[in-house]
């Protein structure tokens, strides 16, 4: 599919508002199919590590290369709740990736980082995962890949305010029909 053109001047007039509805329904495709994209090539160069690591296992890494931080900290930075970030960690630890200790200052606390042995295999990891992203970015100029962000971060934050609850939104036609009756 070629480029869709985006009007600067905004979607106030009929045929914006189509050009604007074109765009987002657009990137409502692409979405999904970068994503599993991203998700095959992560697969591809993963290291063979004898547990299935996805996406989760590359951002929990990803925080991980700055140094230890606890598990509650880890949690906090990947927007995931302790549990699920206990069972990210414990696929990461079972393929050898991390290392576990009580944290020195609070023995109640955990310190995650990467296992110094595997760090070379973890940095290669992070590296060809990004590797595709890192092609298309090198393509955008500077201002480009600044814009590309702030749309990124902006989406981020509409999707995840309390404000984006689809309950609290105008019903779309499909959900103003009539439904049939589970019960009969």
């Amino acid at each position: 599919m070629g480029q869709i053109p985006v009007k600067e001047s905004g979607v106030n007039d009929e045929a914006g508002g189509r050009e604007h509805s074109v765009l987002c329904l657009r990137l409502m495709q692409l979405f999904p199919r970068v994503s599993r994209g991203m998700r095959r090539w992560q697969d591809r160069v993963a290291p063979s590590a004898g547990t299935p690591l996805g996406p989760r296992h590359v951002a929990a890494l990803q925080q991980l290369r700055g140094g230890p931080v606890t598990v509650g900290e880890l949690a906090s930075l990947l927007g995931l709740t302790l549990p699920t970030v206990s069972g990210v960690l414990a696929d990461l630890d079972r393929a050898g990736f991390i290392d576990r200790q009580p944290d020195p200052a609070d023995r109640r606390r955990t310190l995650v980082q990467i296992q110094p042995a595997q760090a070379r295999v973890v940095e290669q990891w992070l590296d060809g995962a990004a590797s595709p992203l890192a092609r298309v970015l090198d393509k955008l100029a500077p201002s480009e890949r600044a814009a590309f962000l702030k749309a990124m971060n902006l989406l981020e934050a509409e999707l995840t305010s309390d404000d984006a609850r689809p309950s609290q939104r105008a019903p779309s036609s499909s959900s103003q029909r009539p439904r049939p009756n589970a019960l009969g």
